[in-house]
């Protein structure tokens, strides 16, 4: 894998193998381990069969070492990590907390690249003045 994702404020990294490993918490205050596919506009999710999550439920994402809660300052149905790839250019990646919702974002300066078929639900909130 060449990408690498980092939390936002310890800078650890959150790859394990070939999966991005999130602590979340559902609506209902349940907790569980998310692994989500490092592959940007990949929305494959591994999870415990008993972790469930329904379409539409806002999940809050934590980081797994510092356990700060990763959401978005752009909005918050948005999380938010940072990536590096191969060159170690760091971007800010702001996916969506929404289960079942495919927006992603890939964000450095004022540039962005997005992916997801969602992804237009999130144009007016990011700001970034490049959309």
């Amino acid at each position: 894998m060449s990408n690498n994702f980092l939390c936002p404020y310890c800078r650890n990294y959150l790859n394990v193998g070939e999966n991005v490993v999130f602590s979340t918490r559902n609506r209902i205050g349940k907790e569980g381990i998310i692994m989500l596919h490092p592959k940007l506009g990949d929305y494959s999710v591994i999870k415990h069969p008993t972790f469930r999550i329904g379409k539409g439920e806002l999940v809050d994402f934590f980081c797994p070492f510092c356990n700060k809660k990763l959401v978005s300052d752009r909005n918050p149905n948005l999380a938010k990590v940072l990536m590096l790839d191969e060159k170690d250019t760091e971007y800010e990646i702001h996916f969506s907390r929404i289960a079942g919702q495919h927006s992603t974002y890939k964000i450095i300066g004022k540039a962005v690249e997005i992916f997801g078929e969602d992804a237009a639900d999130y144009f007016d909130f990011l700001n970034t003045g490049n959309m």
